[in-house]
């Protein structure tokens, strides 16, 4: 064997090293950016996901009631003539869709109870603005729109609407 011939070397040099932990922290530093980001925002979703479930409850528990006033309404016509509109005095004993009328509230969402009890983790939430419910006609028949909109706790709306006919 030739003693001046030396084997090849293997392995890296120092500038290799040194370039390999630049690009290396680099990346790391942008992975731990968007990390950053994505931890940060990730209530959003389930405020507005948990916002949309409060305004679709709201909405169905209005549409559900009759389109007129039970104790005045006219049942021998198809449809039904509405009487004289009265509005109960609490949500509690709303038997119809006129009486969600500039319904709201401003300390979180109340159970549909006769004490209007506060909903537990949702006292955040309010429905603002006010429930509207305006007369109005779809395809030539007359219904009621129902525009009910909710309030999260960032000040965040998300507004839901929906009609009710009279049959």
């Amino acid at each position: 064997m030739n003693p001046t011939l030396r084997p090849p070397q293997r392995g890296f040099t120092l500038v290799e090293l040194i370039i390999f932990i630049v690009v290396v922290s680099a990346g790391l530093a942008g992975i731990l950016q968007v990390m950053n980001t994505v931890v940060k925002s990730s209530a959003d979703p389930m405020i507005r996901k948990q916002s949309i479930a409060i305004a679709e409850s709201m909405l169905e528990e209005i549409l559900l009631k009759d389109y007129c006033d039970p104790d005045t309404v006219n049942l021998t016509t198809t449809p039904h003539t509405c009487g004289t509109l009265t509005v109960e005095a609490t949500r509690n004993l709303y038997d119809d869709v006129r009486d969600y009328v500039n319904y709201s509230t401003s300390t979180g969402i109340v159970a549909p109870d006769a004490a209007a009890t506060p909903v537990t983790g949702l006292d955040g939430y309010n429905l603002s603005p006010p429930v509207a419910v305006t007369p109005t006609t779809l395809n030539g028949v007359a219904v009621l729109q129902v525009k009910v909109s909710v309030t999260d706790p960032q000040g965040n709306a998300i507004s839901l609407t929906g009609y009710r006919a009279n049959y």
